[in-house]
């Protein structure tokens, strides 16, 4: 997923950050399998192409699991195969998109025992932006990113993306540690999601990301790539602005990559280009390589878009 816009709207006594920010889910995502093991079966087996990926309780895959059983009630237990697409520290979420589509498959496996609302509300408690994929897929997005409420694609789904992200990743939390508060933007969100709805493009002036001021901070060098991407993409770009807590930097208009990108400074970037995509109540997500659109999959078999 992206975010179109992100707000950071006040710090809370808690410590976490109140947001507001318009999320769309995209059609780069890994790809998941998932089988319900056999009556007896006492704990999940998840089988991943990354081996730096845990596979435990820390990993968002198990706890989804976990949460499901506790939730539902319903003890069964899967083995889930992970196909690692999405880069880390990128700002894409695609551990919460795993998280979510998780959540999908169990409930479909074992004959639907939670609603689509309540796999909503349940996704809240092991992260705050899994639950946008419980959207219709374009979402507006306030809390701590877990209050959802489904908007109208702001843009044509078949509007170009590229994403372009650097080998280093940013960490959420040490990115929120660095925010000065005093240097966010004051646009009103809801004036950005007006004027982005209404007008049906994107602009830079529209693409705020209030999350830009601390990972250009820790990491100068995307604010670099970020302003050539800018002055050698020309007119092809409407916008460029960073996704999330970063690294990603995403170009809108264009999937083609400047030439700059082919010198040899930058061999180690994730280069892709992207799409927006939907789903409709009882689908789930697929790549763009199934067409950006939504479309229902097997339970068995799931994109797990970002």
């Amino acid at each position: 997923m992206v975010n179109l816009f992100l707000r950071v709207v006040r710090r809370r006594e808690d410590g976490y950050h109140d947001l507001a920010s318009l999320f769309h889910v995209i059609d780069l995502g890994d790809d998941m399998q998932f089988t319900q093991l056999p009556a007896g079966a006492t704990s999940d087996k998840l089988v991943c192409s990354d081996p730096t990926i845990p596979h435990d309780d820390s990993n968002l895959v198990i706890k989804a699991l976990n949460l499901f059983r506790r939730k539902t009630g319903v003890q069964a237990f899967f083995e889930v195969t992970l196909e690692k697409r999405v880069p880390h520290g990128a700002g894409l979420g695609g551990g919460s998109g795993n998280a979510a589509t998780t959540l999908y498959a169990a409930n479909e496996l074992t004959g639907r025992p939670a609603t689509n609302a309540q796999l909503l509300e349940w996704s809240g408690d092991i992260g705050s932006d899994i639950s946008v994929f419980f959207s219709n897929g374009a979402a507006y997005c306030t809390g701590r990113g877990e209050v959802v409420d489904d908007v109208p694609p702001p843009l044509p789904l078949a509007t170009p993306l590229l994403l372009v992200k650097p080998p280093v990743g940013l960490s959420t939390p040490m990115i929120f540690k660095s925010l000065d508060l005093g240097r966010r933007s004051t646009a009103d969100p809801l004036q950005l999601l007006a004027g982005m709805t209404n007008a049906g493009k994107i602009s830079p002036e529209l693409c705020v990301n209030d999350l830009e001021q601390p990972a250009f901070d820790n990491l100068p060098e995307l604010l670099q790539l970020k302003q050539r991407l800018i002055k050698e993409g020309g007119s092809a770009f409407d916008a460029v602005f960073m996704t999330g807590s970063g690294s990603t930097i995403v170009c809108v208009g264009d999937d083609t990559a400047p030439q700059f990108l082919s010198e040899e400074q930058y061999q180690q970037l994730f280069v892709s280009p992207a799409r927006l995509i939907v789903r409709q109540p009882g689908a789930w997500y697929e790549h763009s390589s199934k067409a950006a659109a939504p479309a229902a999959v097997p339970a068995a078999a799931a994109a797990a878009a970002s």
